[in-house]
């Protein structure tokens, strides 16, 4: 059973889309479900998490520093199969814990981020497991009741995290991009583009057909579309960019994210209505 403060958050985080408050207020949370290495029982930990691109997020079995590994890294180890919640879908995964180099490269790159993480690592003798979560092929569950529902949280996942990218950035200093932040802008930019590319080959080819009287709709959605892949491909430059100049960066984003806005706001406006009428 999650103890009292775990509980409060996994409440507060599947009442709210996965937004918490508290000290966890702005940070990447994720709800974590494990099979119990010995009872078999299924367990449910709250767990900040690092994009790592694709189709996998990174935990970290810190235990604040603690002697023993948290129990959850025991569950995963016995059963990798898990099930995680983002806020917007929920869906399975296999945790895989990350080995010798690649473990390395990863927690250094987490403590580059944030130092608490080497912080944690000094007040143990054991080697802190980094775990990728790596999600299993299959249609993600939507936490909505409706069509348009989902695609507003998927819109709101989005601006959440472009603010926090652009506040990462901003805190980042002159010194450049560091290497989680850099992972950060282009799981991001990835993010958008699998969003979009679905739209346009399922989604709106879907609504065209049904509502042809959305045909100028579709225009300005497609041009739009066109728009922000041409400001993800400049955002990706410059990340990729050598010793990238933060300003430089906040910039792109800042691009990105007046352009993107408008277009999600107008989506919304004009999709949300049919997709929910045509669902029911």
């Amino acid at each position: 059973m999650p103890n009292d403060f775990n509980q409060q958050i996994i409440e507060e985080f599947r009442a709210n889309e996965g937004r918490v408050g508290g000290y966890f207020e702005g940070a990447r949370l994720l709800l974590l479900t494990t099979t119990g290495a010995r009872s078999g029982a299924r367990h449910t930990t709250p767990l900040g998490y690092l994009p790592d691109g694709g189709e996998r997020v990174l935990v970290i079995a810190s235990a604040a520093g603690a002697p023993k590994h948290p129990d959850w890294f025991h569950n995963i180890v016995a059963n990798p199969r898990v099930t995680v919640e983002d806020g917007v879908f929920m869906y399975e995964a296999d945790a895989v814990v990350l080995e010798g180099a690649e473990r390395d490269r990863v927690f250094a790159r987490a403590v580059e981020a944030d130092p608490g993480w080497a912080d944690y690592q000094a007040k143990t003798t054991r080697v802190i497991p980094v775990v990728a979560l790596q999600a299993v092929p299959g249609p993600p569950n939507p936490n909505a009741s409706s069509v348009g529902a989902a695609l507003k949280l998927i819109h709101d996942a989005f601006r959440r995290e472009l603010a926090l990218v652009r506040k990462e950035i901003t805190e980042s200093g002159p010194g450049g991009l560091g290497a989680q932040l850099r992972v950060n802008c282009l799981t991001l930019c990835q993010g958008l583009h699998i969003h979009h590319t679905g739209e346009d080959t399922a989604m709106f080819p879907f609504l065209a057909e049904r509502h042809p009287e959305l045909a100028p709709t579709m225009d300005r959605l497609h041009a739009e579309h066109q728009k922000v892949a041409a400001l993800l491909a400049d955002l990706r430059q410059v990340v990729s960019t050598e010793g990238a100049d933060p300003q430089l960066v906040i910039r792109e984003v800042e691009r990105l994210t007046d352009e993107l806005e408008a277009h999600l706001t107008y989506e919304e406006q004009q999709l949300i209505p049919i997709l929910d009428a045509s669902a029911g």
